[in-house]
């Protein structure tokens, strides 16, 4: 498969975020992105020559889950604190701070986790804790989740707040532009954590509020441009939030250049097809090549069970339809995906370091020789920044807000292999989910809301007959980007009338459960 390189889009403010693992680096850089300064998460390998071609305006150090003392414990480029980019340790990052520039770090203690009360340290004189922030009356609550903490800070620094089991809780050397907490400024828990990190990026580190709306849309638009020229471009529209803005996207950058092609799978959910074709073609104007391909897919997956073996299989013969169905563009050149920022992190990251997750349809499932070479216009986004792009291009609000969906569509909510029939029960159930709770008014509070059908039958008893049917899991979770996510409270009557529908209404179903896990450790999808 080629792909062959796009233009630079990185704006000229740049925070870079480096990651010493768990779920820290994601959620810093989504706070910095909330202050309308573009940020991107590199791995703790990165070199101090590799920071300076970059040219960032700062960097944060983020959390982690191991001890600086660990013999793998992971480590910076020390020669990146002379850079005099302005850096910003939280957690991990103030402890590595400390001890690779001659402090110390004790081990053990007690340790501090949860909410703790911090307090200034009389007289000292503090550039990151405005008294705005912290003053010496009173105590601010900190979020905290450290087993070590510094105990010296290095030569040059300055302690300024302290809790009772961190006596350096902030350490400060403006001289050498660098500043270090131990709690997490980046959780809703902490109090004034969004005041504290926006004092580093704006004041500390210079940054303005420039990373808008408008100035994404304007640097993808020249960067597509850019990078096909003007050559014929066909797009994957899903329907998707994902697919439609970037379809729109791209639309905006090279109008009539622009074909979409809608490959109905036959995985998709009750009655999807008909409305992309209404919304994308008929409202929006955009040429749409609509093609019924479901017989071959189902073909195709027939004996298929294995959930990587299905995302490949159905992420290879879509593109092998595309390559069919493009009409009379036998110019085409490019493919625009809807690839988000939390497919390339999930997918083994920017520099291939993370735990890959799964294969996303964006990401791993496609075939190496695929001719067309990729337009991502959406890859360092994450999805509520993709949702807000997309109102802001004028796409209607059914669109931009609508829940995520996967790739390979119904194929990875089908646990074993795929058939019409299972396909058929799931289309019902799926509808009937996704009916009550906006029926319920819960609609917009959830991230996403679907059926899942196991591969397993159960026993049952209706119209006093025993019954062996199917049982139907329903999965319903909140989220922000998807990195991570809590299974919804939905309240008991609710359950209730969507499993009474769902028995009643759904041929071959007998049994319905709720699906009670959080990502992590689970995934949103069972697949």
């Amino acid at each position: 498969m080629e792909n062959k390189t796009a233009p630079n889009t990185t704006p000229e403010q740049l925070v870079l975020v480096v990651d010493f693992g768990a779920q820290y680096a994601q959620l810093i850089a989504r706070r910095v992105r909330e202050a309308k300064v573009y940020s991107e998460i590199v791995a703790h390998t990165i070199s101090a020559a590799e920071v300076k071609a970059r040219r960032p305006a700062a960097i944060i150090l983020s959390g982690g889950p191991k001890s600086v003392h660990v013999d793998d414990a992971p480590k910076l480029d020390a020669s990146i604190y002379q850079l005099g980019v302005p850096i910003f340790g939280i957690c991990y990052g103030v402890q590595l701070i400390a001890q690779q520039l001659g402090g110390e770090v004790a081990r053990g203690g007690n340790g501090e986790y949860g909410r703790t009360l911090m307090r200034r340290i009389a007289g000292a004189q503090s550039t990151l804790l405005p008294d705005s922030i912290l003053d010496q009356s009173r105590d601010l609550s900190v979020w905290m989740s450290h087993f070590d903490a510094v105990t010296r800070a290095p030569r040059g620094f300055v302690a300024t707040a302290s809790t009772p089991d961190a006596p350096m809780a902030v350490i400060e050397n403006p001289a050498k532009k660098i500043w270090g907490v131990q709690f997490h400024p980046e959780v809703m828990h902490t109090e004034q954590g969004t005041e504290l990190l926006q004092q580093f990026i704006y004041r500390l580190a210079g940054c303005t509020p420039s990373w808008t709306m408008d100035s994404i849309i304007d640097m993808q638009v020249a960067a597509v441009r850019q990078q096909v020229g003007g050559q014929r471009v066909v797009c994957g529209l899903s329907g998707g939030v994902d697919s439609a803005v970037a379809a729109a996207l791209v639309h905006r950058a090279i109008g009539k250049q622009l074909t979409c092609v809608h490959v109905d799978t036959g995985l998709m959910r009750k009655n999807e097809s008909a409305q992309i074709v209404e919304t994308f073609h008929r409202a929006m104007g955009i040429e749409l090549v609509h093609v019924d391909a479901g017989a071959r897919f189902f073909e195709r997956l027939a004996g298929v069970t294995e959930p990587e073996a299905k995302r490949k299989a159905i992420g290879e013969l879509f593109v092998r339809i595309f390559e069919e169905n493009t009409g009379g563009l036998t110019d085409a050149k490019f493919l625009v995906q809807g690839t988000l920022y939390p497919d390339v992190i999930e997918s083994g990251g920017q520099d291939g370091t993370a735990s890959v997750i799964k294969s996303h349809h964006n990401v791993g499932g496609l075939p190496e020789d695929m001719a067309l070479e990729l337009v991502e216009p959406l890859r360092s986004l994450f999805k509520d920044e993709v949702r807000a792009l997309g109102a802001q291009l004028g796409l209607p609000d059914e669109i931009v807000l609508r829940q995520p969906f996967p790739g390979p569509g119904l194929g990875v909510r089908i646990i074993g292999e795929v058939t019409p029939d299972k396909v058929g029960v799931l289309q019902d159930a799926d509808a009937i989910v996704r009916e009550e709770i906006r029926l319920a008014g819960l609609e917009r509070e959830i991230w996403q809301a679907f059926a899942v059908l196991a591969d397993i039958r159960s026993v049952g008893v209706m119209g006093d007959e025993r019954t062996y049917g199917r049982p139907i899991i329903v999965r319903a979770v909140t989220s922000e980007d998807a990195m991570t996510a809590d299974w919804a409270r939905l309240p008991y009557h609710l359950l209730e009338k969507i499993s009474s529908r769902i028995i009643n209404e759904v041929a071959g179903v007998n049994r319905v459960a709720y699906d009670i896990t959080s990502k992590p450790p689970g995934t949103i999808e069972w697949e």
